[in-house]
């Protein structure tokens, strides 16, 4: 289960590692990564949280959507402890941005999230133990620059998986990394640039308005495949 014994702030904004335990995988197939998703939404509730019935809720919503018995605006009942302003889910690591909303809300958050998804992931893989590392890791967002470096940084991080060395040695076709990225479902990056893919789990308008709209979002994403390190501004900005 993933803990911090440091307080964090209230309305400060955070980039949050997890990394599974051993270097493990934490997620084996497209259905743990919905789950995944599907956790850091319903466990981000500062309330009691059943997932089973949180299920049976939203498709008994759906049912009553499709015969026209009600607005397809689900209402959303969570206290929520947190902000997620975008995410990244890799193989055996997760990146998050988040803003603390709650007294000590990020060190609830993750608690939640890594006993809700970890009592999944045991159950589906016959396993025990640990899923995460103990500590998951968080750097405190000082200023704007580094917020837009961070949005950058994690939303590249699928590279990885098709180009094991891109962050030593440049991209030589930026338009195809931009390519993957699009295709990449696991992260935020799609709704930033107006594909919906999970809407309502990002809370994006802030920095949507920072990165100077959908456009600039990918502008932002582009510049940094092509130069990511030699900006001494962005290579002195601590990420992880």
């Amino acid at each position: 289960m993933p803990y911090r014994k440091e307080q964090f702030t209230n309305n400060e904004i955070y980039h949050l590692t997890v990394k599974g335990i051993d270097g493990n995988l934490i997620f084996k197939d497209i259905n743990d990564y919905y789950r995944g998703v599907f956790s850091i939404y319903e466990f981000n509730n500062l309330k009691p949280v059943n997932i089973q019935k949180r299920r049976e809720l939203r498709r008994s919503f759906k049912n009553k959507v499709r015969l026209g018995r009600t607005s397809p605006n689900f209402d959303d009942e969570r206290d929520k402890i947190v902000e997620i302003l975008a995410f990244c889910f890799m193989p055996n690591h997760i990146h998050l941005l988040v803003r603390q909303l709650k007294d000590n809300g990020i060190t609830i958050f993750m608690r939640k999230f890594g006993t809700g998804y970890g009592g999944y992931f045991n159950r589906k893989y016959n396993r025990q133990g640990h899923l995460f590392q103990n500590k998951f890791n968080a750097v405190r967002i000082k200023n704007d620059d580094q917020l837009r470096v961070v949005f950058a940084y994690i939303h590249t991080n699928p590279l990885s998986l098709v180009f094991p060395k891109w962050k030593e040695v440049k991209i030589e076709n930026p338009d195809q990394a931009l390519r993957f990225l699009e295709k990449y479902k696991w992260s935020s990056y799609l709704d930033y640039i107006g594909i919906k893919n999970f809407p309502s789990v990002v809370e994006k308008d802030f920095i949507v308005e920072l990165m100077g709209g959908i456009q600039g979002c990918k502008d932002f994403i582009k510049y940094w495949i092509e130069y990511k390190g030699e900006s001494k501004e962005h290579s002195n900005l601590f990420l992880e």
